[in-house]
């Protein structure tokens, strides 16, 4: 009688139990979905307000002024005689896109003169000023 009522085992199960792994992915990505704004670089600034229209997105340039008068290339911190002396260098090496000119509106405009001073010395001609929209403040 045993022997006719002999267990059979269940064979080994080769396939990987890939639902737990998806439900890890879809965390993962809710996760980056929700830094990813969040971790977006740049410097604070608060960008004066004009009737102008939404930037088209280029391969320019960035330079911004925070309210302290601090110069930011991209997100780097020079100071006036950097910046003066490497703008040039700088503005081909990003492929002649442009520069845009990003200042808080609380730098005096003596800063900003300055700046674009500076930039039209070096032989730097397409120069743009950016500001928000008037609607989205």
């Amino acid at each position: 009688m045993r022997r006719g009522r002999r267990r059979e085992r269940a064979g080994v199960n080769a396939e990987i139990n890939v639902v737990s792994l998806i439900d890890v992915m879809m965390l993962l990505m809710i996760i980056f979905m929700i830094t990813a704004p969040i971790m977006q670089g740049g410097v604070d600034i608060a960008l004066p307000t004009a009737d102008v229209a939404p930037l088209e997105p280029k391969n320019g340039l960035v330079i911004t002024v925070d309210r302290r008068g601090q110069i930011f290339i991209d997100e780097t911190k020079l100071s006036f005689d950097e910046f003066a002396g490497s703008i040039k260098a700088l503005s081909d090496k990003k492929g002649g896109g442009g520069v845009y000119l990003r200042a808080d509106e609380a730098v005096p405009y003596g800063t900003v003169v300055r700046i674009v001073a500076a930039m039209k010395a070096k032989g730097i001609t397409d120069v743009g000023l950016v500001a928000e929209p008037d609607g989205d403040r």
